[in-house]
């Protein structure tokens, strides 16, 4: 069950034969800085000043070698992707920039600029679940549709979303990298919200791995006490990582001396449902089931 690889498709896959055809296909020309607006669709939220200003450099020294893609907006244009690219030619000094002109329509602006971003820089996870579920919602789409179009499965579409359960702290936590994403899915099993802000401010000031802060978060203890945490051997951790990886949730392996056990967590019903279609390829609603007498 080991994921897709991620988007596989370029980004002219995404775009419908029939409206490339509006503008010369695949000709690039050279449009005014001046004359291009941004995409009012753009899922990324800030942009890292010091690779920006890398990327300017870079710019200055050589030209924007990718074009960007615009649509035309009236006498204007708008971006549809690019935005790094543009924001470093302005911060560059140029006038112009090159840019593949296509009629792109609004329903593909933001699955556009979201696939982009993931392909050419990640977002981080925040941004990244917030501008999946604007493309589930302005899209109309089941995550597992969402999931297609990105090169995603569901597992790991869901698990994405999930992170938008957590407090807007919490969040910006782990938007600016203080805590990660696993991190983050560990501190959901914690139902009460002072105790997973306590945990969070611990994992983060500690240096905790995921697995010390899943079992800090299962075992009930927080920054009031100071139990030395048990670890595991090597080898379990890492056959645990890979199969939380692989299902996406919380894993636990607990040898014995004679066999042992592997403990699958999951959060609610929904969760419970995608859990059991990974493993046993069927709906729970289509299993057998006995019918009293």
């Amino acid at each position: 069950m080991a994921e897709r690889r991620r988007l596989g498709r370029g980004l002219d896959a995404l775009i419908p034969a029939e409206e490339a055809e509006s503008a010369p296909a695949g000709e690039v020309r050279e449009v005014e800085l001046s004359r291009i607006e941004l995409n009012p669709k753009q899922p990324r939220l800030e942009v890292d000043r010091e690779e920006l200003e890398s990327l300017a450099d870079s710019v200055r020294s050589s030209g924007v070698i990718q074009p960007v893609l615009v649509r035309p907006a009236g006498e204007m244009f708008e971006l549809v992707c690019g935005e790094r690219r543009l924001r470093a030619a302005r911060m560059a000094g140029q006038d112009r920039i090159p840019a593949i002109v296509r009629d792109v329509p609004d329903e593909k602006m933001l699955e556009l600029a979201l696939i982009e971003n993931i392909q050419r820089h990640d977002l981080n996870p925040i941004e990244k679940a917030r501008g999946v579920r604007r493309m589930i919602s302005e899209l109309e789409l089941t995550q597992e549709e969402a999931g297609r179009r990105l090169g995603l499965n569901r597992s790991t579409v869901a698990n994405m979303l999930r992170l938008l359960e957590l407090s807007d702290e919490l969040q910006a936590m782990v938007s600016r990298g203080t805590l990660s994403a696993g991190h983050a899915r560990a501190l959901l099993a914690v139902e009460d919200e002072a105790r997973r802000a306590r945990l969070a401010t611990l994992i983060a000031e500690k240096g905790m791995s995921v697995r010390e802060a899943e079992r800090m978060a299962a075992d009930g203890r927080d920054g009031h006490k100071t139990t030395k945490l048990t670890r595991p051997s090597p080898n379990v951790v890492q056959l645990e990582e890979r199969l939380s990886e692989a299902l996406g949730t919380k894993v636990e392996v607990k040898p014995r001396r004679r066999g042992g056990k592997i403990v699958v967590h999951f959060t609610d019903n929904d969760d419970f449902e995608r859990l059991f279609e990974e493993l046993a390829g069927q709906s729970s609603f289509d299993y057998p089931r006995k019918v009293p007498a």
